[in-house]
């Protein structure tokens, strides 16, 4: 079973389509948000190939018919890896979010997550959903067997996670966030994020509820897009 609205990860090797992100030093983690992003550390990375932004549903759909993959959320659970679990649950499916209809303790995240069963990268909100129109978004509904499968097929592999923050950050040290410290710049939205009161207040005053294409927002500084929003990274 997955995480429903999780991208498949950016993949790392030189491509032409790829982008360099020159080695360095910088801190990672963060002392001021959640508690498993600290301590903030210094690390160093060495140079390496990042594609410009997340795989789509187009990208994985031509992988998955030249491979035949069948992703984690398609497949019925094995009895044997989850003991105890009742058996009416072991059916394919995923974790989809929905907002609520009104406040709820920040504390209990399954007021706003929901396993569906049904729910897969064809079908991100459930069985009857689909991802018709939404070739340039991102795929969604993916575990890390699936990120990793799809990039060995594509001839590349996946960051690791001081990659991924080294390459999010578009060269800034210390910002509030990859952009800067001002959430909207001049009014201007910089990325997909939520907009009023979570989770059941979504204004999209960026213009997308869910998921957008790729590339919609601007490039961080390194050429980057959706770092930063869009799924829940």
């Amino acid at each position: 079973m997955t995480s429903g609205d999780v991208a498949a990860s950016h993949k790392t090797a030189q491509t032409e389509a790829m982008i360099w992100i020159e080695g360095g030093a910088f801190r990672m983690g963060s002392d001021r948000h959640y508690v498993e992003e600290a301590p903030a550390h210094r690390v160093i990375v060495d140079g390496f190939w990042i594609d410009p932004t997340p795989v789509t549903n187009r990208e994985f759909a031509a992988f998955v018919e030249a491979t035949g993959h069948v992703t984690m959320a398609e497949r019925k659970p094995d009895p044997k890896d989850y003991p105890g679990a009742l058996l009416h649950m072991l059916r394919a499916g995923s974790l989809v979010f929905n907002p609520t209809p009104r406040p709820v303790s920040l504390r209990d995240w399954s007021q706003w997550w929901s396993f569906k069963f049904g729910a897969d990268w064809r079908h991100p909100l459930g069985p009857d959903s689909s991802i018709n129109g939404l070739d340039d978004h991102p795929v969604v509904h993916v575990a890390y067997p699936d990120a990793l499968a799809y990039a060995r097929w594509a001839g590349k592999s996946l960051p690791t996670e001081a990659q991924w923050e080294y390459a999010a950050r578009g060269g800034l040290e210390g910002a509030e966030f990859a952009w800067g410290d001002e959430l909207t710049p001049g009014g201007r939205h910089m990325a997909n994020t939520w907009q009023g009161a979570f989770p059941f207040e979504n204004k999209a005053e960026d213009g997308y509820e869910r998921t957008s294409p790729v590339g919609s927002y601007p490039a961080n500084g390194c050429g980057l897009f959706d770092m930063i929003g869009n799924v829940w990274e």
